[in-house]
């Protein structure tokens, strides 16, 4: 199943130490290029039983790629995997699969198979122990009994049926009846499920890239304390802030202009204070070692005009004999020292550090073309809307002020995002009326990119605006969301967080006076979203974002709706506990 996998390790995998052992995965040297795009550069490290490693790095510097050659979906032009002997592993991709023609049963049935093995085996063992009569032979029964008794139990399997239930309530999916096609689910409802089987399976590595887009609150503070308690590792890939806080005790970083692997220890907090540290301490370096080595070239200049000068300076006196060797001696000695000054600046040049490069400055500025006429720039009267026998929203009445700041916030499946969509005209209310101010423009950025993948960067950017081809490039570029290199890429070629870009940027290339945001931090990596919060502070007109990201919620402000059994309630924002 493309996206969602729990495999044991593949055969083309070197085998590692036993699985009862501290290492669970070894990673060496691995590099992966596409066409002359360099990817990942020499990346190794190692993943050890109950390690928490939160993966980070700007969008499209090689994450998910890593995660793919992990678990075999692609391969790496070198270097090595190992996985220990035995050893599963479970991967839940950013983009769930549909799983045509499964129910959730068959899903899960099908993720706690192994304990059901394990179970099988167990009884064998036991009936093979009480026949056997060879101590040798019995002993190693006993010592594989030993094994597969403790993988049982540590996966949960005399709580199976109570673990079920608790991971089916703990994502908030328990209310879907299990002989339900996962194909007729919401992608929301998707990926809950597929994260639910991945979990049920208890992998000892867990690989999870962004596992939280599709998760409310109350799901996401579920999986934080569940990752807390689990037996084996975890490597997540994940723009959640406060997740990151919670969730991991060490950082990896993909560097953007090396492409290789940084580790840092503890949450995301302490990976920021520690990249703060560390680039003002090279940047300092760097200014000490470029003032050494001007203050070498300046000193190698004087010295070899000095030695010129003497060379050809006339004589003084008569003593032709103690002129020569009076000479002889000071050249000698100014070509030492000239030889002493060119070696140390050889070995500073040698060593010198790199010059650090400008941090990214991402220019996501809104810039609307018109400003508000209103005091009210949107008014819901009366707004129901149901699909069959499920009532969505029932009778809705809201207005948004021309400064609003809103959050919009409820359990999956409440109609978020149908609100959202009836708001643009993209759905018709049953009943009710939606009222506009007359300067409005919206600009709406929906929950998953919908871009061509025929396209490429600068086709999509440029469609349905006035200008050549030149000027729009300089304006994408000038974002600081793409690099030149970038403009002739097809849409196929990008990451989700860097199609999430392209929206981003075509969004503001539309000049909106009003932004509905649907769950806009999704796929973005954190570089960006720190400059993309940025903007919307500065945002002068209403800002409408559906979202369970507790840390954007903090930024931005303003009052939350959530809604609730079809109606929208005021909430006060989550508090963020650091």
């Amino acid at each position: 199943m493309p996206g969602y996998s729990t495999l044991l390790a593949p055969p083309m995998l070197e085998k590692h130490v036993d699985k009862r052992g501290f290492m669970l995965l070894t990673v060496k040297n691995i590099s992966k290029t596409y066409g002359i795009i360099a990817v990942l550069n020499d990346i190794s490290f190692v993943l050890n039983r109950q390690e928490r490693i939160g993966l980070v790095g700007p969008n499209g510097v090689g994450k998910s790629t890593l995660l793919h050659i992990l678990t075999g979906q692609e391969n790496a032009d070198q270097g090595s995997i190992s996985y220990a002997h035995g050893v599963e592993y479970g991967f839940l991709a950013q983009s769930t699969p549909d799983f045509y023609g499964r129910t959730i049963d068959d899903l899960l049935l099908e993720s706690v198979g192994n304990l059901r093995q394990l179970e099988v085996r167990m009884h064998q063992l036991e009936q093979l122990m009480a026949q056997s009569g060879e101590p040798k032979e019995l002993d190693q029964l006993l010592e594989e009994y030993n094994t597969v008794s403790t993988q049982f139990v540590e996966r949960g399997g005399y709580e199976l049926d109570h673990h079920i239930d608790r991971v089916l309530a703990g994502l908030r999916i328990d209310y879907l009846p299990r002989t339900r096609p996962v194909s007729t689910l919401s992608g929301g409802e998707k990926a809950r499920v597929g994260l639910a089987a991945l979990l049920l399976r208890s992998p000892d590595v867990l690989l999870l890239d962004e596992p939280t887009n599709h998760l409310d609150f109350a799901s996401i503070d579920w999986l934080e304390g569940y990752l807390a308690d689990y037996h084996g590792a975890l490597l997540v890939v994940s723009h959640d802030r406060h997740f990151l806080n919670k969730a991991v005790n060490h950082i990896f970083e993909i560097d953007e202009h090396q492409h290789q692997l940084k580790m840092y220890t503890g949450n995301y907090d302490a990976y920021v204070e520690a990249k703060k540290a560390e680039r003002i301490q090279w940047e300092e370096t760097y200014e000490r070692q470029q003032e050494e080595m001007q203050l070498l070239r300046k000193r190698i200049r004087e010295l070899r005009q000095s030695a010129s000068r003497s060379s050809f300076g006339p004589p003084r006196d008569n003593d032709k004999n103690a002129l020569y060797g009076h000479t002889q001696s000071k050249q000698s000695s100014s070509a030492s020292r000239l030889r002493g000054a060119e070696q140390q600046l050889k070995q500073l040049e040698a060593e010198a550090l790199p010059r650090p490069p400008k941090i990214l400055r991402v220019n996501s500025q809104f810039n609307p073309e018109q400003a508000i006429q209103s005091e009210i720039v949107i008014r819901l009267s009366q707004i129901s809307k149901s699909f069959g026998d499920r009532t969505i929203v029932r009778h809705i009445n809201a207005e948004v002020n021309a400064d609003a700041r809103i959050l919009l916030t409820g359990e999956n499946g409440t109609g978020k995002t149908t609100l959202f969509k009836m708001i643009m005209g993209l759905e018709t209310p049953d009943a009710g009326e939606i009222q506009f101010s007359p300067s409005a423009r919206i600009g709406y950025l929906p929950q998953d990119p919908l871009l061509d993948p025929e396209k490429t960067v600068i086709e999509t950017y440029r469609y349905d605006q006035i200008g050549y081809e030149d000027e729009l490039t300089g304006r994408l570029i000038g974002y600081g969301l793409f690099k030149l290199e970038d403009m002739q890429k097809k849409v196929a070629q990008l990451s989700l967080g860097q199609k999430r870009k392209l929206e981003i940027a075509r969004l503001m290339a539309r000049n909106p006076n009003v932004l509905l945001l649907d769950e806009p931090t999704n796929y973005i990596s954190l570089d960006i979203l720190e400059a993309f919060e940025h903007a919307l502070l500065n945002f002068p007109g209403p800002v409408i974002a559906i979202t369970h990201d507790r840390w954007f919620m903090q930024r931005v402000g303003g009052i939350t709706w959530e809604l609730k059994d079809g109606q929208l309630v005021t909430r006060e924002p989550p508090q963020l506990v650091r």
